[in-house]
């Protein structure tokens, strides 16, 4: 483990899962949208096994959250912005020497990102000891940073880069070029003659000019002669290119392997904060939420991330409910009107508790969450006619695999299941399968056209999608607790899309 991570704590482990796997879930609850546009502007760090690895007990979440309080500071931000992008800068150097083929010109560049990587440290550090930290995480990264700085290692490196780039920068030489010659030579005080040629020539210009002056591209590297004219000039001053090839032989790996981790981890936070800000700003209220191990939960004015972030881009307004389980409840039953909100309703359900489960703060005013082992989803598939089996059967078998490696501390998260077979029996078998989910006392929210699951036990919640009263067809888009009534009101959906019976019959007249 990394002593002085900012993403994980003692309690965690130090686990830094690699994987480039999403969990299974993640398509069904649209966390897979919501984790790509959060690290969309961030691909360099490859951020998503972060993302992608729920922390395991609650001290390591409040450890996250306790970064994420620290970095709403602007100021901060700024600072650690201003890092990054140096660093930024000390990588592409990097990768720069990577690609270059003429030692001095290598080792030049080398040295240009030892001195911008110094700088982006100190001032690091700099910011850093006038922040007021509260954070665990940031606060051992500063005591580290701050003794890092002062260590003879770093003081050496600091300022035997700073001694050669002034030396460097202060050789001159002439080239004379005769005759498809090149000669180097010292520089010995020779006149430019550049701005006597300007002078005599200025009395014929006529107005804007263009200017013919090449700009080299640093990028492009050196072609053979270029790096021609260099080994000329180290070899006039050998002691001092001699001392950039030792400098680089002995500091070929200059990067602190804290610093590293540090950069790639802090982005986690940036870049969360950075997209739930464009939802505040519309409104949208986020919260650092409860991590409990007893399953009384609540969310007031929570959303589906994924669906909030698209409606925004097409200006439309966001709905948010609220919901809460108290006593022996364990199950949300969500029934109502066709188009309502249903399926959003559970997918916020399964969104809330996974952002909880990885440090960040959740949709909604207040929260407190379940700490779960693990989350499943149960959402219609296609029928895959590969694997021989019917739609109902390969409904069962998932559901069958997922209940019997559920735990009591697990979430299901299920959505419309057994609509492809008869009323009857899509009750027998939601029933048995309820027996199951209730006999394990897990959190579940199941989204269904069967009524009767809605009243089956005490430890069942209705929540129903609601309409607006004076006109069936329009949808609040609101999941209150109240009875389920059998109302799908599908005939107000059919008229508005015009497939009526009358209407389709109307199309097709002759």
């Amino acid at each position: 483990m990394n002593l002085y991570s900012v993403l994980y704590d003692g309690s965690s482990g130090g686990v830094r899962s690699e994987t480039v796997e999403p969990p299974a879930f993640f398509g069904d609850l649209g966390l897979d949208q919501v984790i790509e546009a959060i690290t969309f502007t961030k691909k360099n760090y490859d951020l998503k096994p972060f993302f992608y690895t729920p922390l395991t007990n609650a001290d390591a979440i409040y450890y996250r959250h306790e970064v994420m309080r620290d970095l709403e500071s602007e100021t901060l931000l700024a600072s650690i912005n201003s890092f990054a992008e140096k660093m930024i800068i000390v990588r592409r150097y990097l990768g720069l020497v990577a690609k270059l083929d003429f030692r001095n010109h290598i080792e030049g560049w080398h040295l240009e990102a030892v001195l911008i990587y110094c700088d982006a440290v100190r001032s690091l550090a700099h910011d850093l000891s006038q922040a007021d930290l509260r954070s665990r995480g940031l606060l051992a990264f500063r005591a580290f940073v701050n003794e890092y700085i002062a260590s003879n290692g770093f003081l050496a490196l600091a300022a035997e880069a700073t001694a050669l780039k002034a030396d460097l920068s202060a050789v001159r030489y002439c080239v004379t070029i005769k005759e498809g010659t090149v000669k180097v030579r010292k520089y010995e005080g020779e006149a430019d003659y550049s701005t006597d040629v300007e002078r005599t020539f200025e009395r014929f210009k006529q107005g804007a000019v263009k200017d013919y002056r090449l700009t080299l591209d640093t990028r492009s590297g050196m072609n053979h002669i270029e790096a021609q004219i260099l080994e000329c000039v180290a070899r006039l001053y050998p002691d001092l290119f001699a001392r950039l090839h030792d400098f680089y032989t002995r500091h070929g790996e200059f990067l602190d392997e804290t610093i590293r981790a540090f950069d790639r981890e802090i982005q986690f936070y940036v870049a969360y904060l950075e997209f739930i800000a464009r939802l505040k700003r519309a409104g949208l209220k986020f919260c650092y939420p409860q991590i409990t191990t007893r399953k009384e939960v609540y969310d007031y004015e929570g959303f589906d991330v994924a669906l909030a972030y698209r409606l925004l881009q097409e200006r439309m307004p966001v709905v948010c409910n609220d919901f809460y389980l108290q006593g022996k409840e364990r199950v949300f039953v969500v029934s109502g009107p066709n188009q309502g909100g249903k399926t959003t309703f559970a997918r916020t359900f399964g969104q809330l508790h996974y952002l909880a489960s990885i440090g960040c703060p959740v949709p909604g005013r207040e929260a407190r969450l379940f700490l779960y082992d693990r989350l499943y989803t149960q959402f219609e598939k296609e029928e895959d006619i590969k694997n021989l089996r019917g739609k109902l059967e390969d409904d069962l078998m998932r559901i069958h695999a997922a209940l019997e490696q559920a735990t009591p501390n697990s979430i299901l998260v299920m959505n419309e299941i057994f609509s492809s077979t008869t009323l009857s029996d899509a009750v027998f078998l939601s029933k048995k399968i309820m027996e199951r989910i209730l006999e394990l006392d897990c959190l579940c929210v199941w989204v269904t056209f069967v009524d009767e699951l809605a009243s089956y036990s005490e430890k069942t919640v209705s929540m129903v999608s609601t309409i607006v009263p004076e006109n069936t067809a329009l949808r609040t888009f609101k999941i209150v607790r109240k009875p389920a009534d059998g109302l799908a009101y599908a005939l107000s959906i059919a008229e508005k899309y015009h497939v009526t019976y009358p209407q389709i019959k109307e199309r097709i007249k002759p």
